[in-house]
């Protein structure tokens, strides 16, 4: 969800009413699905064809119940996605998880954010990662952008490190390849939260076709990854509280989203797409190291 041209909508999203200023977060240059998802979505087909339509509308009663969670359902209409529901472009909710969540607290617009619960580190935890290779996995490029990743969070030195492992089954976290249909869709990637036990979330929904699809490199593989891997340790978007800044278009406030979104000290009250956070809402699939900011808020929660 990012400004046009370039812009492409951060593991979120994949269907919103189309706006001409901004580009799916996930979808380069022409792929123009902008990051307000609509309930249906257009599938390119060759000359002569009609478009494949997909119905992925949410019943109004779990849009209801979404809602009063505090996420934004009127720029971003929730979507149909794996077994529950894309909400915000790249948060994925299900049946069970709205079940569980509390009605959210209002609070204040600032910038660096973490959801309440974080990861339990005991002083050094180490996260071990997994992601499927072969014909239905990822290729090299996507492992390199990975990789890539994982050293970026382990250069920072922090109370949780990140390594690859090649067993699923003792994984924390498991990078599973989105569905055709969805990478169609131009779903670029999604995440969760941390768990109330402090665990990180287990699993990221991520596309197989950054690279060859939409031609990123492996450093702007590893911005897209590393961004929800941040959702899984309990980052929420630096520009939460308006979209607008790294998405364009009008105004857009996730709200706390019955998760929260509480201010990391000593980051910034205001973002900027300048600044080129990790973690703003809208990517352009451009490499975004970690900025002195995103530094400080991984330093002050880990």
């Amino acid at each position: 969800m990012f400004y046009q041209l370039k812009k492409i909508l951060y593991c979120e999203l994949a269907k919103h009413p189309i706006n001409q200023n901004l580009i799916i977060m996930r979808r380069i240059n022409n792929l123009l699905s902008l990051a307000v998802i609509a309930g249906i979505t257009l599938v390119s087909c060759s000359d002569g064809e009609s478009p494949v339509v997909d119905d992925l509308s949410v019943p109004n009663e779990v849009v209801a119940k979404i809602a009063a969670l505090g996420f934004n359902v009127e720029i971003q209409t929730p979507t149909i996605f794996e077994d529950g529901y894309l909400v915000e472009g790249d948060i994925y909710l299900t049946d069970a998880s709205i079940a569980e969540m509390s009605q959210p607290n209002r609070l204040a617009n600032v910038e660096q954010y973490s959801t309440n619960n974080l990861v339990s580190t005991n002083g050094n935890r180490v996260i071990t990662i997994y992601a499927p290779t072969g014909r239905k996995g990822y290729s090299a490029g996507m492992l390199a952008g990975l990789d890539l990743a994982i050293a970026r969070y382990n250069a920072e030195n922090l109370e949780i490190s990140f390594q690859r492992t090649s067993d699923s089954r003792n994984a924390d976290i498991v990078m599973k390849r989105l569905s055709k249909r969805d990478e169609r869709r131009g779903v670029l990637g999604s995440a969760g939260f941390p768990t109330s036990n402090g665990d990180p979330y287990g699993q990221i929904l991520m596309s197989g076709i950054l690279e060859s699809s939409y031609g990123l490199s492996t450093a702007g593989i590893a911005t897209i990854i590393g961004h929800e891997m941040g959702h899984c340790i309990g980052f929420r978007h630096t520009d939460y509280f308006d979209r607008s800044i790294s998405c364009g278009g009008g105004t857009a406030n996730e709200g706390d989203g019955g998760v929260g979104a509480n201010h990391i000290p000593g980051t910034p009250t205001g973002a900027s797409a300048a600044q080129k956070s990790w973690m703003l809402a809208c990517t352009d699939g451009s490499d975004r190291p970690f900025n002195n900011d995103d530094k400080t808020a991984l330093d002050y929660l880990y």
